[in-house]
């Protein structure tokens, strides 16, 4: 059994480059092109937003309860480099100052980049995956198209474990609830395609959760929660992100109208009005 401290699940795309596949022609309309489009649409709208995230880590017994918890609090955001076609995602978390949670001694679960799952319908990813339809189902009180996807083997895959300083590539399978009208990701469940027992781990449970929130004068669907489960032969683990507070770069910095800047201006003091955020 390997050392429970070396097991971090993550997508691995949030520290790798991506750019545009070359596959087959895909079909001009249907449910699974249009949530590729919304996609790319959700990428730039990530670049531009922060939140706050709490994340709860618990340790499990045998019968689910949990005999450890750690409660941590961080601002995060995704920072994206380039073009829809090249780019590069990166993941930041920073402790909250007024942070409160309690130090554990067993070590926890690390767990990164969940809110990605969406990814497999990006045009770099999607042709590694099937895709079949389902029956119209509700969802968050929304109309809604099941979409059941399945890895491909031998292809690439979004998700990695990270053990001994070696990544292991994860072939998922799960279901994506699009919203039928605008093909937005609503609900996403994911889990392994094939055990994994041999390198320690014997199952993965993914499920994200997507919903409309009011940035600015807008209103996007973005992160509001995941939960992953996972066990070991001897051990089970379950984080939960809670995404909210979320804030625009391009809306929240606010200046006096009435200070005026100029380059012959004498120094300012210190209580002078300070933009609210700054990149």
């Amino acid at each position: 059994m390997f050392p429970k401290q070396s097991l971090v699940v993550l997508l691995i795309l949030l520290s790798g480059v991506l750019v545009r596949a070359d596959g087959p022609d895909v079909p001009s309309s249907g449910p699974v092109v249009l949530a590729q489009r919304q996609v790319s649409r959700y990428l730039s709208k990530l670049a531009d937003l922060h939140c706050t995230e709490t994340v709860t880590q618990q340790k499990l017994n045998a019968k689910g309860h949990a005999d450890s918890t750690e409660r941590s609090q961080f601002d995060y955001l995704i920072m994206m480099s380039g073009s829809n076609e090249s780019f590069q995602l990166n993941e930041s978390r920073i402790e909250t100052p007024d942070a409160k949670h309690k130090q554990v001694s067993m070590p926890m679960l690390t767990t990164n980049g969940m809110t990605t799952l969406l990814l497999v319908f990006h045009p770099y990813y999607s042709d590694a995956f099937s895709f079949e339809e389902g029956p119209e189902q509700v969802v968050q009180n929304k109309a809604t198209i099941p979409i059941h996807f399945a890895h491909i083997s031998g292809r690439r895959t979004p998700a990695a474990l990270a053990l001994r300083g070696r990544e292991f590539p994860l072939e998922l399978k799960g279901t994506a609830w699009l919203d039928k009208a605008s093909g937005e990701v609503i609900q996403a469940d994911a889990s392994l395609e094939h055990d994994m027992s041999d390198v320690g781990l014997r199952s993965l449970e993914i499920h994200v959760e997507y919903k409309a929130e009011n940035v600015g004068s807008e209103t996007w669907t973005l992160p509001s929660k995941a939960v992953v489960d996972v066990t070991t032969p001897k051990q089970h683990w379950r984080n939960t992100h809670v995404f909210e507070g979320y804030k625009s770069f391009s809306t929240d910095a606010q200046q006096d109208p009435n200070y005026k800047v100029r380059p012959d201006a004498p120094a300012q003091s210190t209580d002078q009005p300070q933009p609210k955020e700054q990149q």
